[in-house]
Protein backbone atom coordinates (compact mmCIF):
# COMPACT_ATOMS: atom_id res chain seq x y z
CA UNK A 1 0.00 0.00 0.00
CA UNK A 2 1.44 2.80 -0.98
CA UNK A 3 1.39 6.47 1.16
CA UNK A 4 -0.76 9.56 -0.97
CA UNK A 5 1.79 12.35 -1.33
CA UNK A 6 -0.07 15.34 -0.94
CA UNK A 7 2.63 17.77 -1.64
CA UNK A 8 2.21 20.43 -3.70
CA UNK A 9 4.20 21.49 -6.87
CA UNK A 10 6.03 24.90 -7.33
CA UNK A 11 2.48 26.27 -9.97
CA UNK A 12 0.28 24.62 -7.96
CA UNK A 13 1.09 26.50 -4.75
CA UNK A 14 1.43 29.83 -6.44
CA UNK A 15 -1.92 29.15 -8.36
CA UNK A 16 -3.62 28.13 -5.04
CA UNK A 17 -2.19 31.69 -3.09
CA UNK A 18 -3.63 32.93 -6.39
CA UNK A 19 -7.05 31.96 -6.28
CA UNK A 20 -7.27 32.79 -2.55
CA UNK A 21 -6.39 36.46 -3.43
CA UNK A 22 -8.47 36.77 -5.98
CA UNK A 23 -11.64 35.28 -4.13
CA UNK A 24 -10.41 37.32 -1.18
CA UNK A 25 -10.72 40.33 -3.18
CA UNK A 26 -14.29 39.21 -4.49
CA UNK A 27 -15.87 38.89 -0.92
CA UNK A 28 -13.81 42.23 0.66
CA UNK A 29 -14.41 44.40 -2.37
CA UNK A 30 -17.20 46.09 -3.36
CA UNK A 31 -16.62 46.86 -7.50
CA UNK A 32 -13.31 44.69 -8.78
CA UNK A 33 -11.91 44.79 -12.34
CA UNK A 34 -9.26 42.51 -14.18
CA UNK A 35 -7.06 44.25 -16.21
CA UNK A 36 -6.95 42.20 -18.97
CA UNK A 37 -4.46 43.34 -22.28
CA UNK A 38 -4.01 39.73 -23.68
CA UNK A 39 -0.65 39.56 -22.89
CA UNK A 40 0.80 35.94 -21.18
CA UNK A 41 0.59 37.65 -17.62
CA UNK A 42 -3.32 39.14 -18.10
CA UNK A 43 -3.77 35.57 -19.80
CA UNK A 44 -2.77 33.60 -16.80
CA UNK A 45 -4.48 35.77 -14.39
CA UNK A 46 -7.77 35.36 -16.21
CA UNK A 47 -7.52 31.76 -16.15
CA UNK A 48 -6.65 31.68 -12.42
CA UNK A 49 -10.23 34.13 -12.07
CA UNK A 50 -11.96 31.23 -14.87
CA UNK A 51 -10.95 28.67 -11.95
CA UNK A 52 -11.62 30.71 -8.90
CA UNK A 53 -14.99 31.14 -9.61
CA UNK A 54 -16.05 27.99 -11.57
CA UNK A 55 -18.53 27.01 -12.61
CA UNK A 56 -20.29 30.21 -11.93
CA UNK A 57 -18.96 33.05 -14.23
CA UNK A 58 -16.06 35.41 -13.37
CA UNK A 59 -18.20 37.90 -11.16
CA UNK A 60 -16.27 41.17 -12.11
CA UNK A 61 -15.85 42.75 -15.51
CA UNK A 62 -12.44 42.85 -17.14
CA UNK A 63 -10.94 46.44 -18.64
CA UNK A 64 -8.20 47.27 -21.19
CA UNK A 65 -6.22 50.78 -21.18
CA UNK A 66 -5.67 50.70 -24.70
CA UNK A 67 -3.52 52.84 -25.83
CA UNK A 68 -4.53 52.47 -30.03
CA UNK A 69 -0.73 51.18 -29.88
CA UNK A 70 -1.59 47.28 -30.21
CA UNK A 71 -0.39 44.61 -31.74
CA UNK A 72 -3.12 43.64 -33.58
CA UNK A 73 -2.56 39.27 -32.78
CA UNK A 74 -2.77 41.08 -29.14
CA UNK A 75 -6.54 42.23 -29.55
CA UNK A 76 -8.03 39.31 -31.64
CA UNK A 77 -6.76 37.20 -28.59
CA UNK A 78 -8.29 39.54 -25.78
CA UNK A 79 -11.48 39.75 -27.45
CA UNK A 80 -11.83 36.01 -28.13
CA UNK A 81 -11.39 34.73 -24.72
CA UNK A 82 -13.24 37.80 -23.41
CA UNK A 83 -16.21 35.90 -25.60
CA UNK A 84 -15.54 32.54 -24.82
CA UNK A 85 -15.57 33.25 -21.02
CA UNK A 86 -18.62 35.84 -21.36
CA UNK A 87 -17.29 38.73 -19.16
CA UNK A 88 -18.13 42.19 -19.62
CA UNK A 89 -15.16 43.93 -21.23
CA UNK A 90 -14.43 47.46 -20.39
CA UNK A 91 -12.19 49.63 -22.72
CA UNK A 92 -10.48 52.60 -22.12
CA UNK A 93 -9.18 54.26 -24.97
CA UNK A 94 -6.42 56.67 -24.79
CA UNK A 95 -6.79 57.68 -28.47
CA UNK A 96 -10.20 58.98 -27.57
CA UNK A 97 -8.92 60.80 -24.74
CA UNK A 98 -6.47 62.36 -26.98
CA UNK A 99 -9.20 63.54 -29.57
CA UNK A 100 -11.08 64.38 -27.09
CA UNK A 101 -8.68 66.73 -25.96
CA UNK A 102 -8.16 65.52 -22.01
CA UNK A 103 -4.27 64.20 -22.48
CA UNK A 104 -1.42 65.06 -24.84
CA UNK A 105 0.85 62.89 -26.54
CA UNK A 106 4.38 63.22 -25.97
CA UNK A 107 6.52 64.00 -28.52
CA UNK A 108 8.36 60.52 -28.26
CA UNK A 109 5.40 58.43 -29.20
CA UNK A 110 5.45 56.77 -26.22
CA UNK A 111 1.68 56.32 -24.35
CA UNK A 112 2.67 55.48 -21.16
CA UNK A 113 2.50 58.36 -18.85
CA UNK A 114 -1.14 59.49 -20.61
CA UNK A 115 -2.53 55.89 -19.89
CA UNK A 116 -2.45 56.77 -16.14
CA UNK A 117 -5.42 59.73 -16.18
CA UNK A 118 -7.35 57.53 -19.00
CA UNK A 119 -7.09 54.79 -16.14
CA UNK A 120 -7.53 56.75 -13.28
CA UNK A 121 -11.07 58.23 -15.18
CA UNK A 122 -12.52 54.98 -16.22
CA UNK A 123 -11.86 53.72 -12.33
CA UNK A 124 -14.20 56.99 -10.92
CA UNK A 125 -16.39 56.60 -13.90
CA UNK A 126 -17.15 53.09 -13.30
CA UNK A 127 -16.76 53.17 -9.76
CA UNK A 128 -14.28 50.65 -9.39
CA UNK A 129 -12.33 49.66 -5.93
CA UNK A 130 -10.23 46.88 -6.70
CA UNK A 131 -8.10 46.35 -9.74
CA UNK A 132 -6.41 43.15 -10.45
CA UNK A 133 -3.11 43.92 -12.08
CA UNK A 134 -0.65 41.01 -13.91
CA UNK A 135 2.44 42.46 -12.07
CA UNK A 136 5.28 40.20 -10.63
CA UNK A 137 7.90 41.11 -8.49
CA UNK A 138 10.92 39.74 -10.96
CA UNK A 139 10.39 42.60 -13.47
CA UNK A 140 11.17 45.82 -11.73
CA UNK A 141 12.29 46.95 -8.89
CA UNK A 142 9.62 49.04 -8.34
CA UNK A 143 7.30 46.12 -8.53
CA UNK A 144 9.66 44.47 -6.32
CA UNK A 145 8.74 47.17 -3.77
CA UNK A 146 4.73 46.42 -3.81
CA UNK A 147 2.56 44.80 -1.41
CA UNK A 148 0.22 42.19 -2.85
CA UNK A 149 -3.04 44.34 -1.80
CA UNK A 150 -1.37 48.01 -2.83
CA UNK A 151 -3.16 51.42 -1.46
CA UNK A 152 -3.87 54.12 -3.60
CA UNK A 153 -5.30 57.58 -2.47
CA UNK A 154 -8.46 59.22 -3.82
CA UNK A 155 -6.19 60.80 -6.75
CA UNK A 156 -4.95 56.99 -7.02
CA UNK A 157 -1.36 57.80 -6.11
CA UNK A 158 0.86 55.59 -4.62
CA UNK A 159 3.42 55.84 -1.58
CA UNK A 160 6.29 53.15 -1.57
CA UNK A 161 6.96 54.33 2.40
CA UNK A 162 3.05 53.99 3.10
CA UNK A 163 2.01 50.36 2.92
CA UNK A 164 -0.01 48.13 5.17
CA UNK A 165 1.43 44.93 6.27
CA UNK A 166 0.76 41.88 5.03
CA UNK A 167 1.33 38.94 7.61
CA UNK A 168 0.86 35.48 6.28
CA UNK A 169 -2.04 35.74 3.52
CA UNK A 170 -3.88 38.59 5.87
CA UNK A 171 -4.93 41.40 3.69
CA UNK A 172 -6.45 44.33 4.53
CA UNK A 173 -8.66 45.73 1.61
CA UNK A 174 -10.54 48.04 3.81
CA UNK A 175 -10.26 51.71 1.95
CA UNK A 176 -12.66 54.84 2.14
CA UNK A 177 -14.64 57.11 -0.61
CA UNK A 178 -12.74 57.60 -3.56
CA UNK A 179 -10.05 55.37 -2.79
CA UNK A 180 -8.72 52.16 -4.14
CA UNK A 181 -6.92 48.46 -4.38
CA UNK A 182 -4.56 47.43 -7.08
CA UNK A 183 -4.02 44.05 -6.66
CA UNK A 184 -1.24 41.46 -7.60
CA UNK A 185 -2.53 38.17 -7.62
CA UNK A 186 0.98 36.86 -9.51
CA UNK A 187 3.37 39.10 -7.29
CA UNK A 188 5.39 36.12 -6.29
CA UNK A 189 5.41 34.13 -9.75
CA UNK A 190 8.54 34.44 -12.26
CA UNK A 191 8.54 34.56 -16.01
CA UNK A 192 9.56 30.85 -15.67
CA UNK A 193 6.35 30.27 -13.54
CA UNK A 194 4.63 32.19 -16.28
CA UNK A 195 5.56 29.70 -19.27
CA UNK A 196 5.46 26.79 -16.83
CA UNK A 197 1.81 27.66 -16.04
CA UNK A 198 0.91 27.84 -19.97
CA UNK A 199 1.98 25.07 -20.80
CA UNK A 200 0.50 22.58 -18.12
CA UNK A 201 -2.53 24.19 -18.86
CA UNK A 202 -2.34 24.78 -22.72
CA UNK A 203 -3.50 28.17 -22.39
CA UNK A 204 -3.71 29.74 -26.00
CA UNK A 205 -1.03 32.78 -26.51
CA UNK A 206 -0.77 35.34 -28.76
CA UNK A 207 1.36 34.05 -31.63
CA UNK A 208 4.12 37.34 -31.20
CA UNK A 209 5.82 35.04 -28.24
CA UNK A 210 6.90 32.58 -30.88
CA UNK A 211 10.15 32.89 -32.99
CA UNK A 212 9.96 32.98 -36.54
CA UNK A 213 11.58 35.27 -39.17
CA UNK A 214 10.78 38.89 -38.83
CA UNK A 215 11.72 41.91 -40.82
CA UNK A 216 13.53 44.34 -37.88
CA UNK A 217 15.68 47.39 -37.41
CA UNK A 218 18.03 47.82 -35.33
CA UNK A 219 17.23 50.82 -32.88
CA UNK A 220 20.42 51.71 -29.80
CA UNK A 221 20.90 47.85 -30.18
CA UNK A 222 17.05 46.57 -29.90
CA UNK A 223 15.25 45.09 -32.82
CA UNK A 224 11.92 46.16 -33.72
CA UNK A 225 9.91 44.57 -35.96
CA UNK A 226 8.17 46.58 -38.98
CA UNK A 227 4.88 47.02 -38.60
CA UNK A 228 2.19 49.68 -39.08
CA UNK A 229 3.68 51.81 -36.21
CA UNK A 230 7.43 50.67 -36.97
CA UNK A 231 8.88 51.89 -40.17
CA UNK A 232 12.68 52.24 -41.35
CA UNK A 233 14.20 55.58 -40.20
CA UNK A 234 16.63 57.24 -43.20
CA UNK A 235 19.70 55.11 -42.74
CA UNK A 236 18.59 52.03 -41.12
CA UNK A 237 18.32 49.08 -42.85
CA UNK A 238 15.20 46.31 -42.75
CA UNK A 239 16.96 42.77 -41.29
CA UNK A 240 15.46 39.12 -41.66
CA UNK A 241 15.82 37.76 -37.78
CA UNK A 242 14.18 34.71 -35.99
CA UNK A 243 12.80 36.79 -33.39
CA UNK A 244 9.84 36.50 -30.67
CA UNK A 245 8.52 39.19 -28.19
CA UNK A 246 8.95 38.37 -24.28
CA UNK A 247 6.83 40.80 -23.61
CA UNK A 248 3.81 42.76 -25.56
CA UNK A 249 3.26 46.41 -24.82
CA UNK A 250 2.79 48.88 -27.64
CA UNK A 251 4.01 48.00 -30.93
CA UNK A 252 5.70 51.15 -31.45
CA UNK A 253 7.79 50.70 -27.89
CA UNK A 254 8.35 47.30 -27.54
CA UNK A 255 11.42 45.36 -29.41
CA UNK A 256 11.82 41.66 -30.17
CA UNK A 257 14.66 39.10 -28.84
CA UNK A 258 16.44 36.85 -31.48
CA UNK A 259 15.28 33.45 -30.78
CA UNK A 260 15.00 30.45 -32.67
CA UNK A 261 11.83 29.09 -29.83
CA UNK A 262 8.66 28.30 -31.71
CA UNK A 263 6.57 26.70 -29.07
CA UNK A 264 6.01 26.80 -25.44
CA UNK A 265 8.27 23.70 -24.63
CA UNK A 266 11.46 26.08 -26.21
CA UNK A 267 10.21 29.39 -24.35
CA UNK A 268 10.99 27.80 -21.40
CA UNK A 269 14.12 26.48 -22.08
CA UNK A 270 15.28 29.35 -23.22
CA UNK A 271 14.23 31.64 -20.48
CA UNK A 272 15.50 29.22 -17.60
CA UNK A 273 19.35 30.42 -18.65
CA UNK A 274 18.51 33.94 -19.57
CA UNK A 275 19.77 36.63 -16.91
CA UNK A 276 17.94 39.58 -18.43
CA UNK A 277 14.41 40.74 -17.45
CA UNK A 278 12.14 40.79 -19.94
CA UNK A 279 11.55 44.56 -19.77
CA UNK A 280 15.12 45.30 -19.71
CA UNK A 281 15.24 42.90 -22.79
CA UNK A 282 12.39 44.53 -24.70
CA UNK A 283 10.70 47.65 -23.20
CA UNK A 284 12.09 50.93 -25.09
CA UNK A 285 10.05 52.84 -22.87
CA UNK A 286 10.73 51.58 -19.58
CA UNK A 287 14.54 53.28 -20.63
CA UNK A 288 14.09 56.66 -19.58
CA UNK A 289 15.68 56.36 -16.58
CA UNK A 290 16.42 53.94 -13.50
CA UNK A 291 12.92 55.08 -11.52
CA UNK A 292 10.71 55.39 -14.95
CA UNK A 293 8.73 52.70 -13.70
CA UNK A 294 8.35 54.04 -9.79
CA UNK A 295 7.56 57.13 -11.29
CA UNK A 296 4.73 56.21 -12.82
CA UNK A 297 3.03 54.19 -10.21
CA UNK A 298 3.57 57.01 -7.80
CA UNK A 299 1.44 58.92 -10.53
CA UNK A 300 -1.05 56.44 -10.44
CA UNK A 301 -0.20 53.79 -13.06
CA UNK A 302 -1.37 50.02 -12.10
Amino acid sequence: MTTPDYRLTQLQTLEAESIHVLREVAAECERPVLLFSGGKDSIVMLELARKAFAPARIPFPVMHVDTGLNFPEVLELRDKRVAELGVELVVASVADAIAAGTVQEEPNGSRNRIQTPVLLDAVEEHGFTALFGGARRDEDKARAKERVFSFRDDFGQWDPKNQRPELWDLYNGRIHQGESIRVFPLSNWTELDIWGYIAQEEIAIPPLYLARERDVVDRQGMLYAVNEFITPREGEQVLRESVRYRTVGDANLTAAVRSTAANVEEIIAEIAVTRLTERGATRGDDKVSEAAMEDRKKEGYF
